[in-house]
């Protein structure tokens, strides 16, 4: 391969140049790829299309946006210091707060000059006679790096249905998940909301607070536990610093990475009376802990069918129009959807100025210039917020031109769905690597661990190919496929396929339906520690030429 001549990391700063590593994203995700590479001597650029750091908590600014994993452990583990030092305010952090956070990571550990913001990465190009990524940018850089890292995240884009006379509409629209960073006041207001997805859910009691009237458009009915928020108890907080070793430990031996306690009985074998004790503490307990009560919520239909009727007697508890709280119960899978986490969701219901229209069997006919028609009614609005998710999990790698060998897309490789080596790396892309990609635990599980998980292992992995003199790795085409199948013969044995979730794709028009998370957060990482210690096994490492390799036998599951 030709060499190419590395600039000085200095001249990170500096539109253009050459990197061990060029670095997509800075949220949770790139900003710790960022740290660990500079810890290891390895030049590295960050490009991050907004105008601050933070990922999805510096786009998600909807009202009452906040994370449903608890503080303690929604945050770094990579430092002890940094664990030591922050206060937490609240059970669950708010988007504010997280996004704080973040900015504090930032400057203590001196990563902004080696970020570019306000730069949209437009392509991603394999040069294969380099052996380099040839990585161009809205700013106009192109930049070349032997290897690149996709930190684009799970849930950053956005998800808008393209109604009928979208367009025609004479109000202000907002997206939750591109929200305008200065707020909006909805005070007198008449606000259209379409959706009830999770930050419809956290959105939506708030926003009715301020408006004359909210018109909630609900086509399918979420799940939602109260999260019980309340400020963090300071003795709480101590005891959790005092021994966060043994804390984080536990938690990567739990199937989620959370610190939930699971039960495992099942739910059939318990008496109707043990079962209800057991939801109500749960219940009182508030979040997603609610999936734990019993082993075999999401592996028999019959036990979840326990856990759903529990949930809807709660809405009829609490929503005083049996009508309305009809239309609020769900008839899906508890937890083959995301389990949302709210406060005071179903009591908004009771509130004169909010409407709930089902638009399930009618839907949404058009979008007009004063609001929006539903069999033949006109809705008025002033505002419309669309909470209609996102194209989750590849929406963001498909954005950008990503081509590899031959100049093959990743948009056209992935056009079945996508196929990655545990969720890392896909078979004709070398020197790619994708944090908490498709195929692998990541929405499933606390996000932050699992980028931890995947930083450390990518990191690794550049250091072994550098140091043995390698110019590339890529996974074989059978490894892929093995691990392919078994991602789906892992969710195949689980409820989590029977409904159209995100997790399938199924909210997006025309997107192949697979099942892309892995289930399971300790078994996953084991295999990824296993494939490291047999000399990345299902991976084919290159030296310069097609003709001077070494290639490993795939796993085999």
């Amino acid at each position: 391969m030709a060499e190419v001549k590395l600039t000085p990391m200095e001249t990170n700063q500096k539109p253009g140049g050459d990197f061990d590593v060029a670095i997509v994203g800075a949220g949770f995700a790139g900003l710790y790829m960022l740290h660990r590479l500079r810890g290891v001597g390895l030049s590295a650029r960050v490009f991050e299309a907004g105008s601050g750091v933070g990922g999805t908590w510096f786009w998600n600014r909807y009202p009452g946006a906040r994370c449903d994993v608890e503080s303690m452990e929604y945050s770094y583990q990579f430092s002890d210091e940094l664990q030591q030092e922050w206060v937490w305010t609240e059970r669950y952090a708010s988007q504010p707060e997280i996004l704080r956070y973040l900015n504090h990571v930032a400057d203590r550990f001196d990563l902004r000059r080696n970020i570019q913001l306000n730069t949209r990465v437009l392509a991603a190009t394999f040069n294969e006679t380099a052996g380099r990524w040839i990585v161009e940018t809205s700013a106009g850089d192109r930049v070349s790096a032997q290897f690149c890292v996709m930190a684009t995240g799970c849930l950053s884009s956005t998800n808008t249905p393209n109604f009928k006379g979208r367009d025609r509409f004479a109000g202000s629209s907002y997206h939750t998940g591109n929200w305008p960073h200065e707020g909006v006041d909805f005070t007198g207001k008449r606000v259209g909301i379409i959706g009830t997805g999770s930050s419809a859910i956290q959105s939506i009691p708030l926003i009715a607070q301020q408006a004359s009237h909210l018109f909630v458009f609900q086509r399918t009915p979420a799940y939602t536990i109260p999260a019980h928020n309340n400020p963090l108890d300071p003795e709480v907080q101590r005891e959790v610093k005092a021994n966060y070793t043994n804390f984080r430990a536990r938690n990567k031996l739990l199937p989620s990475g959370l610190n939930i306690r699971h039960n495992e009985v099942s739910a059939l074998a318990m008496s109707p009376q043990e079962r209800q004790r057991e939801y109500e503490e749960r219940w009182a307990h508030g979040g997603l802990p609610f999936l734990g009560a019993f082993a075999d919520l999401l592996l028999s239909k019959e036990a979840n069918d326990t856990a759903a009727e529990f949930i809807r007697e709660k809405i009829r508890e609490t929503v005083r129009d049996p009508v309305i709280a009809e239309k609020l119960s769900p008839r899906t899978v508890v937890g083959c959807k995301r389990l949302c986490v709210d406060t005071e969701y179903y009591q908004t219901f009771n509130r004169s100025n909010v409407t709930l229209v089902d638009v399930s069997s009618s839907p949404i006919e058009e979008i007009t210039k004063h609001g929006l028609t539903v069999k033949g009614k006109e809705y008025e609005l002033d505002a419309i917020v669309f909470a209609t998710g996102y194209d989750a999990m590849t929406g963001s790698l498909l954005k950008i031109d990503i081509r590899g060998k031959g100049g093959r897309s990743l948009k056209e490789t992935w056009a079945e769905g996508p196929r990655t080596y545990l969720g890392l790396a896909t078979a004709g892309f070398p020197n790619l690597f994708f944090i908490t990609g498709p195929g692998s635990p990541s929405v499933l599980t606390n996000m932050i661990p699992s980028i931890e998980q995947h930083v450390e292992w990518i990191v690794d992995c550049v250091l072994y190919v550098r140091a043995r003199g390698f110019a590339c790795i890529e996974p074989t085409l059978a490894a892929q496929d093995a691990w392919v199948s078994h991602v789906n013969e892992v969710a195949g044995a689980t409820l989590f396929p029977t409904c159209n979730s995100w997790y399938l794709g199924a909210n997006i028009p025309g997107k192949s339906r697979v099942f892309m998370p892995y289930l399971g957060f300790p078994p996953y990482v084991e295999k990824c520690d296993d494939v490291a210690a047999k000399n990345y096994e299902g991976f084919v490492l290159i030296r310069g030429n097609d003709d001077e390799r070494q290639a490993t036998l795939p796993v085999t599951n």
